[in-house]
């Protein structure tokens, strides 16, 4: 029924639709006309369908429309994105980019019935081809109407192409599935008039299905199960809306379905860890010590029992799999070395409601490098090598007398210590903060 209540809004200059609900017409004698399904494009209402005369009405309701009357979105892909446009003066105004932000976003997605704000961005969805408001919102984020907001005067009065405020609000949280183990699978419910009650279909399960998906963010439709109850209210869709509210609906009681979804299980975590101390952390993420061994963990929140965990590494075609033991499964590498260094990943997979589904995680990006006390003792060792071939040399090429000598040792213990001092700053200046705290240990 949305896709009317759009048209009645814009006939009525009105702004966007925010709700539709029913009541009866015996109740103060109105007499009205039954209409047919509108493509929700029309300028008027007349312009839709009906069925009869006027003064007929199967069903003897009327609907009742609510309509935001000060904001709309215009130019979007559903009811919840679009251009940012504010009623003034009986004309509609872009509203600039640089005099909104979140906050005014909150209440307008707010005032239209949507989620929270998903996108925010000027030029998004076009210009506009009026005027352009000329006062700064400066809301809360708690106004339940963008005109409740307070406004200042805009230090610059111009509003350059491309600026005109776009938003995408995410869709309205009225949908759920319940009882299928996860939030992307089970038995259609709508958040209508302050309870949860059971969505019915007869002939269009599949279509109701594609949109309950699409607005839940859980993928597209994997399968449609008969449901367990009887007494849900009908829902009609075409199958490209972006959300239930945007459907045809119907008070006739039809029978419930379960819907499964593509993204039936959450996405698994990736982890790290290693029982010796070689795990250190780098600008590009971990770092793991040559000849330390490590293990890759991967898991899961608990939704079905059974499954496997496959590890993935992307250097290579090198991939090793275990089952799921209590949702998660340990990879163990008992001596890191270049040939480990990669993206890893973990993909769970489970074979549930007759379907094998599978989500993967995060990549994991691990460097190997070498240990820090086998940096240090390599460059002590190449300069105490360095030092005594300079020792050994000097003493082969002179003769010295025996106050030279007494200079030539003198002079060598200098060598020794400037030696020394040269290795300990070598190590500080090439070594990471961990290597030279393992220098100075050693030392």
């Amino acid at each position: 029924m949305m896709r009317e209540v759009k048209v009645v809004c814009r006939e009525m200059d009105c702004g966007n639709p925010v709700s539709e609900s029913r009541g009866p017409l015996a109740e103060d004698g109105r007499r009205g006309v039954t209409l047919l399904r509108c493509s929700g494009d029309e300028s008027s209402i007349r312009q839709c369908g009906f069925i009869g005369e006027p003064g007929v009405c199967i069903g003897e309701y009327y609907h009742h429309v609510t309509c935001s009357e000060s904001v709309r979105l215009v130019d979007g892909a559903g009811l919840c994105s679009g251009r940012v446009e504010v009623k003034s003066n009986q004309s509609w105004a872009s509203v600039c980019e640089a005099d909104f932000d979140r906050q005014d976003a909150e209440v307008v997605c707010g005032e239209l019935g949507c989620g929270v704000p998903a996108a925010l961005q000027g030029g998004l969805y076009g210009e506009g081809e009026g005027q352009t408001w000329d006062k700064e919102f400066q809301c809360k984020g708690k106004e339940s109407l963008l005109l409740d907001c307070d406004t200042s005067d805009r230090e610059n009065n111009t509003c350059l192409p491309g600026n005109a405020v776009g938003l995408t609000c995410s869709e309205p949280d009225d949908v759920r599935l319940v009882g299928g183990g996860s939030r992307c699978a089970g038995g259609v419910e709508w958040y209508d008039q302050g309870e949860w009650r059971t969505v019915g279909s007869d002939w269009d399960q599949e279509d109701v299905a594609a949109v309950v998906c699409r607005q839940m963010g859980c993928g597209s439709t994997v399968s449609v199960l008969p449901g367990n109850t009887t007494g849900g209210f009908g829902i009609d869709c075409s199958g490209s809306e972006s959300s239930l509210r945007e459907c045809r609906r119907r008070y006739d009681l039809y029978p419930g379905f379960t819907v499964i979804c593509s993204d039936l299980l959450v996405q698994p975590d990736i982890s790290l860890t290693d029982s010796m101390g070689g795990v250190s952390r780098g600008h590009q993420g971990p770092e793991m010590f040559r000849g330390y061994s490590f293990t890759i963990t991967c898991s899961t929140q608990p939704q079905y029992p059974g499954g496997s965990f496959l590890l993935t590494f992307t250097g290579s075609n090198r991939t090793q799999t275990q089952p799921a033991v209590n949702h998660s499964a340990a990879f163990l590498f008992p001596a890191a070395d270049d040939s480990h260094q990669g993206n890893y990943s973990c993909v769970y997979d489970n074979y549930v409601f007759s379907h094998n589904f599978s989500s993967e995680s995060e990549l994991l990006s691990l460097t190997i490098t070498a240990s820090p006390l086998t940096a240090f003792i390599i460059r002590h060792v190449v300069v105490l090598l360095i030092l005594l071939t300079a020792i050994t040399t000097s003493y082969l090429y002179y003769k010295p007398t025996r106050r030279q000598k007494r200079v030539n040792r003198v002079s060598s213990m200098d060598l020794y210590v400037n030696a020394m001092e040269m290795v300990s700053l070598s190590s500080r200046a090439e070594a990471g903060p961990g290597e030279e705290r393992a220098a100075q240990g050693t030392e």
